[in-house]
């Protein structure tokens, strides 16, 4: 297996971070198109270009070790399911202007990583971790009190892709190959999806001239890049490290949310989220005194 590098893990970390709290963007541009067929050409588009980059991204013996290994098969159906149940929260999310939301349930997230990654895999915190990870929970309780009741997208985002990262991070598949099998897992019941909603927009011929098609071809390259880093980046880093630095991207999506789609933040949730950003900063801190110390 490879070295873990602690600097190109941050690189591709924060490269797949940035990519994905920039998606409301794209996917408002596609407001008109129903979620579920959004991630149906999501999963068509993604398997395709997906096998094209592993034609030219050379990756030895990669298929015969899955043959070899039927149990990573299905550990990657899983995986696919739940990568694919968070793209589908996510979209209808971000069109149906709940961003904050959707901001809110990947603030979540590294708290989920946190526990799993104490839970399943053993990895203890340091004493500033502790002090970061108890400021972004009083965030997140805040968030959860002023909503007034269980904030369900919030939660199924947060937990779908907390458990799609320990998988991936547990699986010994590369990024690539993995997120390919993935792709193509899901590839039936995409196709099967489309010929159950003959109206949709892409089972039609006169709709591929339009320039919403390719904004739906977009999506496979779209989806690809991010997630090869954010993959790539599991093996080189602590999930634990992995899950803070994932604050970036719903920080960028509150600020969409706020400024370029007015959504309403109130007071109260920019308490709330000054005490997550103060964890951020904390764990931040401490992660960059450890590098230079193990440096």
């Amino acid at each position: 297996m490879q070295a873990a590098n602690p600097r190109h893990g941050y690189i591709l970390g924060l490269s797949a971070y940035i990519i994905w709290g920039l998606f409301p963007i794209y996917f408002k541009l596609l407001a008109s198109v129903p979620a579920a067929e959004i991630i149906v050409n999501r999963v068509l588009w993604s398997a395709l270009f997906g096998s094209l980059l592993l034609l030219v991204w050379k990756h030895p013996g990669w298929w015969q070790e899955l043959r070899d290994n039927p149990k990573r098969l299905a550990v990657l159906t899983v995986s696919g399911l739940l990568i694919a149940a968070n793209w589908l929260t996510y979209v209808w999310a971000v069109n149906n202007d709940r961003m904050l939301e959707a901001s809110l349930g990947y603030y979540i997230n590294p708290l989920v990583n946190v526990l799993l990654g104490m839970l399943l895999l053993g990895e203890r915190l340091r004493r500033l971790q502790w002090v970061a990870v108890g400021l972004a929970a009083v965030g997140v309780a805040q968030q959860v009190w002023q909503v007034g009741s269980l904030p369900w997208v919030s939660l199924a985002l947060a937990l779908t892709f907390g458990f799609y990262g320990l998988i991936r991070k547990q699986a010994p598949v590369k990024a690539l190959p993995g997120l390919v099998v993935e792709t193509w897992i899901l590839v039936p019941i995409a196709i099967g999806w489309l010929l159950m909603h003959p109206e949709a927009n892409s089972a039609h011929a006169e709709f591929w001239a339009s320039s919403e098609a390719w904004l739906l071809v977009a999506a496979g390259p779209a989806t690809l890049i991010p997630l090869v880093c954010f993959n790539a980046a599991a093996r080189h880093l602590p999930y634990t490290t992995l899950g803070f630095m994932q604050y970036l991207a719903p920080t960028i999506v509150l600020i969409l949310a706020v400024t370029l789609y007015g959504e309403h933040l109130s007071e109260s949730t920019l308490i709330a989220f000054m005490f997550i950003w103060a964890g951020l900063l904390v764990y931040s801190i401490d992660a960059w005194v450890n590098l230079r110390r193990r440096a």
